[in-house]
């Protein structure tokens, strides 16, 4: 037997059964009673024993000869190769770019995973070339693959690169930020709604923004923005009656009072509270801001910023938790929410 009768396989819990079965056989290891050169039942075996189903034990086997634990001796099964229980997990993070929101999402996932794991970085700059050439060099080389999968072709069209996301093995990858369209729900993952997100995170604020007269999203042109941004802002706007303007910049053009703005872009958000600053128009009374993604500066910026924004700490965490077997690997939505300041 693997281990006593009296250790049992927990089906409520929220550790996968397969990665219960990996820390039995680690258990027994780092206890002893196994040790290097020892035979383990056989996938069959431990199946019966512990009335799993054969694809869950293979999978948990996988997983520790991929970490080096355990060797497989064709027509005799498998044995202890390493008791080091140092043998990290491989995780690859593959990023469509390193911005400051994406900083904070790293060092969650690598704080979360603490000595468990070591953590590598690709980035792949929306580019699916870039991401071919990735996969090339490192497909098979990690336990896990962390995929941001926001790309564009030459044109600055989305495109979804399924074909080439689908090389990595499914027990293998996990979608971070935003979900694969039209196979939302095959990869597990930590995602963002973005059009639903904005639609439903405005309606939240909606007495805040009843006070102004027109709502412009200043959505810049070229920046690889998700593009659902636009549409669950105009499905607000439609829903509600606002009347709504969507401009890909701030320009020279003065500042009308009863406008009130979102803005993704640092340099916009920068433009309208200097220009509102020259204007002598107060924020949050003769015109509004909306802010995409929480910063500290936006806390303190021109006595406090409204913003919107997903919960990047908690990304961070939800998907490191689902490499260790924590959480369920399924498609998770990340918390969206809204944050009142001055400037609403």
């Amino acid at each position: 037997m693997l281990v006593d009768k009296s250790d049992r396989i927990l089906t409520d819990s929220r550790t996968p059964k397969y990665m219960q079965v990996v820390n039995l056989i680690l258990d027994e290891i780092d206890s002893g009673k196994l040790k290097i050169g020892d035979r383990i039942p056989s996938i069959n075996e431990t199946s019966f024993d512990f009335l799993l189903s054969r694809d869950t034990v293979e999978k948990a086997y996988n997983e520790l000869r991929d970490r080096g634990i355990i060797t497989s001796v064709r027509g005799k099964g498998f044995y202890v190769s390493s008791t080091n229980m140092t043998n990290k997990m491989k995780v690859l993070l593959i990023f469509n770019k390193l911005s400051s929101y994406k900083k904070i999402i790293y060092y969650s996932i690598v704080e979360t995973l603490g000595d468990q794991a070591t953590v590598d970085l690709q980035i792949h700059h929306y580019n699916k070339k870039v991401f071919e050439s990735i996969m090339d060099q490192h497909l098979g080389d990690y336990n896990y693959y962390v995929l941001a999968p926001h790309f564009f072709d030459e044109n600055n069209h989305p495109e979804t690169c399924y074909e080439l996301i689908k090389q990595i093995p499914k027990d293998k990858l996990l979608i971070l930020d935003r979900a694969v369209k039209d196979h939302e729900n095959e990869f597990p993952g930590v995602y963002q709604d973005f059009s639903r997100d904005i639609l439903e995170t405005l309606e939240s604020g909606i007495s805040h923004l009843r006070k102004y007269s027109r709502l412009i999203l200043v959505f810049p042109k070229g920046d690889m923005y998700p593009v659902e941004i636009i549409d669950g802002f105009k499905r607000f706007c439609f829903f509600h009656n606002f009347n709504n303007l969507i401009l890909d910049g701030i320009d020279d053009e003065p500042l009308y009072e009863g406008d009130s703005f979102i803005v993704l872009a640092e340099t916009d958000l920068a433009n309208i509270v200097k220009k509102s600053r020259e204007q002598s128009l107060q924020l949050g009374k003769d015109i509004g801001i909306i802010s995409y993604n929480e910063t500290p500066l936006k806390e303190i910026l021109a006595e406090g910023i409204t913003t919107i924004s997903t919960d990047f700490i908690h990304m961070g965490q939800s998907i490191a938790n689902q490499i260790l077997g924590e959480e369920d690997r399924i498609p998770l939505k990340n918390p969206f929410k809204m944050i009142i300041r001055k400037s609403l």
